[in-house]
């Protein structure tokens, strides 16, 4: 399982970066292309933006401290994946996805100085993002439904297990 979750951390990675070398060879020029639209209504667009913040381009120009923290926490995950691999396949793959979008950021912030987002949702008013915040936000959902409806499971399992263990040793 760890070596299909690292494979998977690896590619998600690659397409994380090859979407932003398109984004900066062919999108930078542009600026923006219309990408869905109906009528005088725009849905969603390739928009071309240098964040040197992090989420909603917060902590602007704070870029070696969003290096050394990003870091940090990626070290943390990759620590948290392997310590929990027997726990639950569904918190294994949310981990992987955050690492993989952490690192997909992280590069681009050591190599640029900044990330690069494109896809611009302009039916709401929405902050510019990334694949790699795709990934990030996918694995914030995964975690969130491991914690509220995985994680009790395994819990009262345990404690059921603790108790028949008890009344076996007093039998």
């Amino acid at each position: 399982m760890a070596i299909l979750l690292v494979i998977s951390i690896v590619a998600l990675v690659g397409i994380d970066q090859l979407i932003k070398f398109w984004a900066v060879d062919s999108l930078k020029p542009k600026g923006s292309i219309d990408f869905i639209r109906i009528g005088d209504t725009e849905i969603f667009d390739l928009t071309y933006l240098e964040n040197d913040g992090a989420i909603f381009g917060s902590m602007s120009g704070q870029r070696w401290y969003l290096i050394g923290f990003t870091g940090l926490v990626i070290i943390a995950g990759f620590f948290l994946m392997f310590r929990l691999i027997k726990r639950s396949k569904l918190l294994n793959w949310a981990i992987a996805l955050f690492l993989a979008g952490g690192i997909g950021n992280l590069i681009d912030r050591i190599r640029l100085g900044y990330v690069v987002d494109m896809f611009d949702c302009r039916l709401f008013d929405f902050a510019i993002f990334n694949f790699a915040d795709i990934c990030v936000t996918v694995a914030f959902a995964l975690m969130l439904i491991y914690a509220f409806f995985i994680d009790p499971k395994i819990e009262k399992s345990k404690k059921a297990a603790k108790t028949d263990e008890k009344a076996a040793e007093n039998e």
